[in-house]
């Protein structure tokens, strides 16, 4: 099919683009494949992976804050924060389902990698923050406090909140 090969060549061309621009601010790279890249921690920095819910929390408490850090989103529903390398998980999120701390030479699926449930994807480009990867207290505060608000507030995870409004008998265009 020539659509699909020229999008390949375009999506080629644009995983070399994000790869040389990791690469030259330091965030060292590595091509997995034609579709993926992979980030490699433990020398500039680790990275922290959470669930997207606990994502959410941890980027609205540092809104408020007014800090951006970079964020990064997969299509499995987790998100992950570039840290200063060299950090330690705190005991209290070891026993958090879906917490899990990259380092030490690991690597991470980086954007704009595509894999078969999706795309990872940047939902805070590192660009937007001068590639600085934010302090690892920093980041993992945020996500001990989100972790605490979640468990005090979603007793009932299961439980499905009430619609706003409910439309009975409306049409619809």
């Amino acid at each position: 099919m020539p659509g699909w090969d020229s999008y390949r060549a375009v999506y080629g061309a644009e995983l070399r683009a994000a790869a040389r621009e990791l690469n030259d601010h330091g965030w060292t790279v590595v091509e997995e494949s034609a579709s993926t890249l992979r980030l490699v921690t433990g020398t500039v920095l680790d990275v922290l992976e959470v669930p997207a819910g606990v994502g959410r929390g941890v980027c609205a408490g540092l809104r408020a804050a007014g800090m951006v850090v970079p964020v990064a989103g997969t299509p499995t529903g987790a998100w992950w924060y570039p840290i200063a390398a060299g950090a330690v998980l705190p005991a209290e999120l070891h026993a958090v389902d879906g917490v899990v701390l990259h380092s030490g030479g690991a690597t991470v699926l980086a954007p704009p990698s595509q894999v078969p449930d999706g795309w990872v994807h940047w939902r805070v480009a590192p660009a937007l923050t001068g590639y600085r990867v934010p302090a690892s207290d920093l980041i993992l505060s945020a996500v001990t406090a989100s972790v605490r608000w979640r468990a005090e507030h979603d007793r009932h995870p299961g439980a499905q909140r009430p619609a706003a409004a409910v439309a009975v008998g409306a049409r619809f265009p």
